[in-house]
């Protein structure tokens, strides 16, 4: 499917991520005889103890994306094309090059949508770019560019609903899809990925950042609705053209048949 870069007006995306072992070891536990496995255990026990047992997820500082995918969006707001960066081989640096040349000079035009993309998505990719070395001066340099918090140039939906933080967004983007009949989280989720990486299920996992991808974007027509930018009756057709791209799209991207086999209907309730 070609599309062209200049009718791409919306980038959705979405990164998935592992702890940095290696780092993890240099940084936390250089004078302790630990493997790199050893010592994402130890960093995650003391995060869980640190928390009360809240959580064990490793800082965005101590992580490094493993998967990142795309979904290509038009003016009318209608789904253009998925692409996960540098399938199938899935290299760091590569795909975190691909992104940021993507973003600073073929889709310069185009917004960023994101789910807590703030809080975590382009964090962790600014600093890879850090790592390798790559020039991100767009992004860094012009105030009209999604780094401003409040640029229509990245339009993060968790900060978006929350008005800004005002509250917490518990449920997350699981829960806004499900309001919307759309599948949430399904076979994979969040707290899964580091255990399907060291088993080796890289393309399961992208499976899965496509599936959030897909979930980010119809959170994100819903949210021109309550903008006033579409109507109701326009976003559920935008939706069911969608819908139609995923079924005529499943075999050359495997990833939509277990979304478009738990694809629900708007149905709002009570």
């Amino acid at each position: 499917m070609s599309i062209k870069n200049e009718d791409v007006k919306y980038l959705v995306f979405d990164v998935e991520s592992v702890p940095d072992a290696k780092l993890i070891q240099k940084v936390k536990y250089p004078e302790e005889d630990l493997d790199e496995q050893g010592a994402v255990r130890k960093f995650q026990e003391e995060i869980q103890k640190g928390s009360n047992g809240a959580t064990d997820f490793i800082p965005v500082t101590f992580q490094y994306p493993i998967t990142i995918c795309v979904a290509k969006i038009g003016e009318d707001f209608s789904l253009s094309d998925i692409v996960s960066l540098d399938q199938p081989a899935f290299r760091t640096s590569e795909m975190v090059r691909l992104f940021w040349h993507g973003v600073e000079n073929l889709y310069s035009h185009a917004a960023l949508v994101t789910f807590n993309g703030r809080g975590f998505d382009i964090p962790i990719l600014e600093l890879m770019a850090f790592r390798y070395g790559y020039s991100i001066k767009r992004h860094f340099k012009d105030k009209s560019a999604g780094r401003n918090r409040y640029s229509p140039k990245h339009i993060d939906l968790q900060d978006l609903l929350s008005n800004y933080n005002a509250i917490r967004m518990t449920g997350g983007l699981n829960l806004l899809a499900k309001v919307l009949g759309k599948p949430g989280k399904m076979s994979a989720k969040g707290d899964m990925v580091y255990e399907m990486f060291l088993r080796g299920e890289i393309q399961k996992i992208n499976d899965y950042c496509i599936h959030d991808v897909l979930d980010t974007y119809f959170v994100f027509l819903r949210t021109r609705v309550l903008q006033g930018d579409i109507n109701f009756a326009r976003e559920q057709e935008i939706v069911e053209k969608a819908k139609f791209f995923i079924y005529n799209n499943m075999e050359r991207i495997p990833a939509l048949k277990e979304y478009f086999d738990n694809w629900g209907d708007c149905e709002p309730w009570p």
